[in-house]
């Protein structure tokens, strides 16, 4: 029989990297040193690349295919970076295998793949994740607590802007292949930040409208798109992404009838922790701490594959995320995204 120092002390996971994607290193490899969680494999389409990547970032092996990640028998999880048309066939891949699955946003392409990737879960023992990091990290927790909490005065509206500037025209982001597009990559946190606020708004949001301004030169492939979204309550809510806009912003505003509250960078908050509460003409700052979403989502990803410790998105939800995609790309007159092959 053993015996306990008083605390648990959790077996590090035993994490195989699918392609030297450059999110990794803030991802994955940074919370894997910060938590001790190991980085067993890596396999990249270029061998050559794979060996650095694991000579930087301390994996332990380079295999030669991301087949060979998956069924490396002492690999027990899969991150998955790999571009987003890449996701719901490698995750399936991984899941057929046995192994948990951390993957990068979208999870799917379109619903109808986050359906079948929710149902190879459901009949499997695996734990599946869709990385959306900054729903663990204080900044939203707060943000929904300042919502809900009646300082604001009766909730009027919400606002959300997730663009960044992508400059190279043959970034796989704007693959339509590969399930590209400003909704696809940043887009969905905007959503998804909505969708958590559903808490104060009566539950999931609905598409009101949504318009699209495409690149020119790949039709149906959304550069900026803006939607308007309503809650069961009533309340109103919007949010604008982009591609093509000189700086990023990554902010959420919730205003009220007494006063607002304003996230600098609810998606990235180690990059910027404010949050600005206005409440009758008086303004406060608040900083949440600098400490990385991804930390804590590997922290979060650890504890559900060890202890089944709750998530917020795991594959039911990104069902409902994926759905909600499909939605704002019907109501802007866009398409889907085609599932990929592999």
């Amino acid at each position: 029989m053993g015996w306990s120092l008083g605390f648990d002390v959790m077996e590090p996971l035993r994490i195989g990297v699918l392609g030297a994607a450059r999110i990794s290193d803030t991802a994955i490899v940074g919370p894997a040193r910060t938590t001790g969680h190991r980085l067993v494999a890596v396999a990249a389409r270029d061998r050559s690349r794979a060996e650095q990547f694991a000579a930087d970032s301390d994996v332990e092996r380079v295999l030669d295919s991301y087949q060979a990640v998956i069924d490396d028998p002492e690999v027990e999880a899969i991150y998955n970076p790999l571009p987003n048309g890449l996701h719901g066939p490698w995750n399936l891949r991984a899941i057929a295998a046995g192994k948990h699955v951390l993957s990068e946003k979208p999870s799917a392409s379109n619903a109808a793949e986050a359906r079948t990737v929710r149902d190879a879960v459901a009949a499997s023992n695996v734990k599946f994740m869709e990385a959306f990091h900054y729903r663990y990290h204080p900044v939203i927790a707060r943000m929904v607590e300042l919502a809900g909490s009646g300082e604001l005065g009766e909730l009027q509206d919400i606002d959300v802007n997730m663009s960044f500037p992508l400059t190279d025209p043959d970034d796989p982001r704007w693959s339509m292949e590969l399930a590209g597009g400003a909704v696809m990559d940043v887009g969905c946190y905007a959503i998804h930040g909505l969708r958590t606020l559903g808490a104060v708004g009566g539950g999931e949001p609905s598409v009101v409208s949504a318009t699209a301004i495409e690149r020119e030169d790949i039709p149906g492939m959304d550069a900026t798109v803006e939607a308007d979204l309503v809650y069961p309550s009533g309340l109103s809510a919007h949010f604008t992404t982009s591609f093509v806009v000189p700086e990023m912003n990554f902010s959420m505003r919730i205003t009220g009838s007494q006063g607002e509250a304003f996230a600098h960078n609810f998606c990235v908050s180690s990059i910027d922790d404010r949050i600005d509460v206005t409440v009758d003409g008086q303004t406060r700052t608040e900083e949440l701490g600098k400490r990385p979403s991804y930390t804590f989502q590997l922290e979060a990803f650890a504890d559900h594959v060890r202890n089944n410790a709750p998530i917020y998105s795991d594959a039911e939800d990104a069902v409902v995320q994926a759905e909600f995609i499909d939605a704002v790309y019907t109501a802007a007159g866009l398409p889907l995204r085609p599932t990929s092959t592999i």
